[in-house]
């Protein structure tokens, strides 16, 4: 058949995979501890990324963790950031533990005509962690001043999972509006809040935790908290048995994190 006929345009083989990947923007907001526990769950979990950071992001992730985030070298300056633990010590993840970033593909956050701009490209859909209440404000609105705020409202008019991680206290009214706005849209609303029932001893835990909530509410499959099952003081409560062995001590078998 000629270019541009029907035989071109045919669905993928029943046998092929179409990637489809959750894409992750990371706002400015305090919090990029969160982002990398998440992105490392994505891929531990065999999930495809589209990654999306903000300018303001690099900030708080320099000033977090002592990492840069350059679009020309994006891949070594992910794999630095993603071996470092919420603590602050670099290479806690690494080894047997260190993600395969293959499938990750990068966007810069001023590109407007990247994938995840158009409703076309497919995904999964969309995790904002963390989300600053600017961000907030932005998807909310419908501005769509970068590529981070077009993904997202993007995902709400395809009506795909979005989950808004948002990053701030205390919320003041108009924060409050534009989440109940984004609840109305589709969006999850998920604070970074974490629970301390998983008997959590090292900061890692308290992260996990949060990331872990991110990933059910997507529906990725993880190993990254004790879920509640019932029984006060039970594995890793406080009651007597004992807590966790310090971060990762729930995390997949040979995890070299430092306890």
């Amino acid at each position: 058949m000629k270019p541009g006929s029907y035989a071109d345009h045919r669905p993928p083989h029943p046998t092929e995979r179409p990637r489809r990947p959750w894409v992750v923007g990371i706002s400015g907001a305090s919090g990029t501890p969160y982002a990398a526990a998440v992105l490392r769950g994505l891929l531990a979990a065999g999930e495809s990324v589209d990654l999306v950071v903000s300018r303001a992001s690099r900030l708080t992730l320099l000033d977090e963790t002592g990492t840069g985030f350059r679009d020309a070298h994006w891949r070594e300056d992910l794999a630095a950031w993603l071996a470092r633990g919420a603590d602050g010590k670099p290479d806690t993840f690494t080894g047997g533990s260190a993600p395969d970033l293959s499938d990750v593909r990068y966007w810069a956050a001023g590109d407007l005509a990247a994938g995840p701009s158009s409703g076309s490209y497919a995904s999964k859909g969309m995790l904002i962690v963390p989300a600053s209440t600017a961000c907030v404000a932005g998807v909310a609105l419908g501005l769509s001043k970068d590529l981070l705020q077009r993904a997202a409202s993007v995902t709400l008019k395809e009506r795909r999972r979005l989950v808004v991680t948002v990053r701030e206290t205390p919320l003041n009214g108009q924060t409050l509006e534009h989440l109940v706005t984004l609840d109305r849209a589709g969006a999850v609303v998920l604070p970074a809040s974490p629970a301390f029932y998983a008997g959590a001893t090292h900061i890692q835990d308290l992260v996990d935790f949060v990331a872990g909530r991110v990933l059910d509410a997507a529906g990725v499959a993880h190993g990254l908290y004790r879920r509640w099952e019932g029984e006060l003081g039970g594995p890793g409560g406080s009651g007597g048995h004992g807590g966790h062995g310090g971060p990762g001590s729930h995390g997949s078998p040979g995890d070299p994190r430092v306890r």
